[in-house]
């Protein structure tokens, strides 16, 4: 069984960490980099870094505030938020990313995806879908989950892994920030659809869901979570000696 791994989450709007609910209501929580460096010294595997409005707004991500917060970690980083153009992925690799996360720059423009990944390689190029149920159908949104693509998000996901992307989050708007679960139907139905990791994002409350998580799906390769971190509801390393005393593998 791979070693699963434990993913916290910068939402970044202004320069400061944000969290919300349902993709709403954003608050303030704290300086990225002081958030960043915490994880980084307490056994996260790896960080995400999204600048949640770049889209929305439609401007370039704050590179600034991605430098500072690359300098100060020590695992693998990947960036997202108005990733537009290849030259978009060669600026944040430049601050310090070390794979770059597409969403809504993907959606208007798949070919994004197949020129980054022959430019950079399938590994740098991570598929991120906001994804939320409508009409009984899994529909992908797009500008920070603000607007209703149309698009099937199994067939979506299945053409972004086609095109050479080597990563897919799933961001289910359902559960963002309900704290009651991660979206296990949503998850497996990606998981059984490609043959590249798949990062759960959305829902995470306690401890036990991510032991839930693993064990409902034991293909899954991370969880992804943000306010119980930052907010201290879960200590990293308490909930990796959960996991282990449950016999998911884990780096410790």
């Amino acid at each position: 069984m791979i070693t699963k791994r434990i993913i916290p989450c910068l939402d970044i709007k202004n320069g400061r960490v944000v969290k919300g609910t349902n993709f709403q209501g954003l608050s303030d929580v704290s300086s990225p980099v002081e958030l960043a460096k915490l994880y980084s010294d307490n056994g996260a595997d790896e960080l995400v870094f999204y600048d949640i409005t770049a889209s929305a707004e439609g401007r370039q991500l704050f590179t600034d505030v991605l430098c500072q917060v690359a300098s100060q970690i020590f695992i693998p980083l990947t960036v997202g938020g108005g990733i537009n153009t290849v030259a978009d992925f060669d600026r944040v690799l430049k601050c310090g990313a070390d794979k770059v996360s597409v969403n809504s720059g993907a959606i208007r423009n798949p070919q994004l995806i197949y020129e980054a990944a022959q430019k950079y390689g399938s590994q740098c190029v991570v598929l991120s879908a906001d994804i939320k149920r409508v009409d009984g159908q899994f529909r992908v949104f797009a500008k920070g989950g603000r607007e209703d693509t149309g698009m099937e998000a199994i067939a979506w996901i299945k053409k972004g892994v086609a095109l050479g992307a080597g990563e897919v989050v799933v961001n289910s708007i359902d559960t963002d920030g309900v704290k009651q679960g991660f979206d296990i139907e949503m998850l497996r139905a990606v998981c059984d659809a490609v043959n590249v990791p798949v990062i759960a994002s959305g829902g995470a409350g306690a401890v036990e869901h991510f032991t839930d998580l693993f064990r409902a799906i034991p293909t899954i390769d991370a969880a992804l979570a943000a306010s119980v971190f930052h907010f201290g509801q879960i200590q990293i390393p308490d909930l990796k000696q959960e996991l282990r005393n449950n016999d998911i593998i884990v780096r410790l």
